[in-house]
């Protein structure tokens, strides 16, 4: 029983989805610290506001904290914001510069007489008709 508790412990998605978990909630703590400390209060500066925690309204001795729903939302849409622009993006960029496709073989020429367009395996010119001298070889 312990030997196959063993295998599943280790093998290797198992593993990675641990170190992916302990890594997100050290990133998430990093990411609410952020927003927390640096964006919020420059958004209160703009603003005027620092904290809409106190906004309230009462209907038969019920009270509605609609601050405390803003607060949340202006915290989430800014560590969306945060994240996206500051990790996202980054993240996006560096794989597109890593899986550059090389270029399409080509699949036209110039006429060295008229200079127009023409299929790389043309023996002449479709244009001007001059006959061409140089035929591409054909891969085999």
């Amino acid at each position: 029983m312990l030997k196959g508790f063993r295998q599943f412990v280790l093998r290797g998605s198992v593993v990675d989805l641990a170190v992916g978990v302990v890594i997100g909630a050290a990133f998430g703590t990093v990411v609410t610290s952020f927003v927390k400390d640096l964006l919020t209060p420059f958004i209160a500066a703009l603003v005027g506001k620092p904290d809409f925690g106190g906004l309230s309204f009462t209907i038969n001795n019920s009270t509605f904290l609609y601050g405390d729903f803003i607060n949340a939302a202006i915290s989430f849409l800014l560590i969306a914001a945060a994240v996206y622009f500051f990790v996202v993006t980054p993240i996006n960029t560096l794989v597109s510069r890593a899986r550059k496709e090389p270029p399409a073989d080509p699949t036209t020429k110039k006429c060295p007489e008229c200079l127009s367009e023409i299929p790389i395996d043309a023996r002449r010119c479709a244009f001007c008709t001059s006959a061409l001298t140089e035929v591409r070889a054909k891969a085999v």
